[in-house]
This record gives structure tokens, sequence and C-alpha cells, in this order.
């Protein structure tokens, strides 16, 4: 999402905690995170205890971008989804309507299938937020705030806020 033109309301950001608990318990995940393609954490949920949320975030965005970077020189235009296995914890990262990086952290709980499944299943819910945020920044309007109000105030009004 580019910086300082798209606004995340608090019905947005609770629409994206909603699918992200959803998903946590669904997929039996240690923790969900949600970010922007600029490194950004947008919501989390789950056990984020032992981690460092901006160094994770960044360092997630980084992935995507250099991913990114690989599919263009394999003659891909994007790999949107990443896997990556350790010995104990495992990665999921989605790039959802291009714009959003949802990032799955889980262990011996669940099973990859599991996660894919269930990303696939939530993805469309988050692309549908995504894009009505990427709407409203196109269109210029502010969540709350409408602009037909300010045509409405004068000079006079605003000498009397200020006590002039």
């Amino acid at each position: 999402m580019a910086a300082g033109h798209t606004v995340i309301t608090e019905q947005d950001h609770a629409r994206f905690m909603a699918i992200l608990e959803s998903l946590d318990r669904e997929a039996n995940a240690k923790f969900v995170f949600l970010l922007d393609k600029s490194g950004q954490q947008i919501a989390a949920t789950g056990d984020l205890d032992q981690v460092d949320p901006t160094s994770l975030a960044s360092l997630t965005a980084g992935n995507v971008a250099a991913t990114e970077g690989v599919a263009q020189i394999v003659g891909e235009d994007e790999f949107t989804t990443l896997f990556h296995e350790g010995k104990h914890e495992s990665l999921h990262i989605t790039v959802v309507g291009g714009r959003v990086i949802l990032l799955v952290v889980f262990d011996e709980r669940s099973s990859l299938g599991l996660v894919r499944l269930r990303v696939e299943q939530c993805a469309p819910q988050l692309g549908e937020v995504v894009k009505e945020m990427t709407a409203r920044a196109e269109g210029g309007s502010q969540p709350g705030k409408d602009s037909a109000n300010f045509g409405e105030i004068t000079d006079a009004d605003l000498d009397t806020l200020f006590g002039e």
C-alpha cells in the first residue's frame, strides 16, 4: 500500500483482526501477521511474545521483494506464495491483493496442507478489505470526513473558533 495514501480505519482493522483470529484458530497456527509490502505491520494475532514484530515485518517484506525479483528473472510475474520449513517452526507467506502480505507461523501442531487450505479460504476476505481501502484511497475520500462540510465553513466560523 502506498505510504501516506491509504488509510486503515478502525473498521478495516477490526475486519482484518476478525479474519486473522479465525485463521489463527482454524489453522492451529502459532501466530498470524498481516503487513503491507513496505514492511509496516497492519494486524497480528496469536503468540507473539517471543517475536520482534518490527523486525519480522521488515524481513518478511524484504523476503517477498527478493522473491519478486527472482520471479522476474525466471519469467514469472510473481510468486504469490512462499513456504519456509524449519526444524521447529514453518512459515507460510502469501501476497494478498498485490498489496498486503499474510504471514502464518505454525509448528508441529498444524500442517502445511491445513495452513494452505485455511489461507485460501480467508484470502478473498482479506482481499475485499484491501480492495475497499484502495478504492477509498484512489477516490480521494477519507473515512469519517464529508468534504461537503468544509464548504459550509465561513471565515466568521474560523474567527469565532480561534477567538478573533
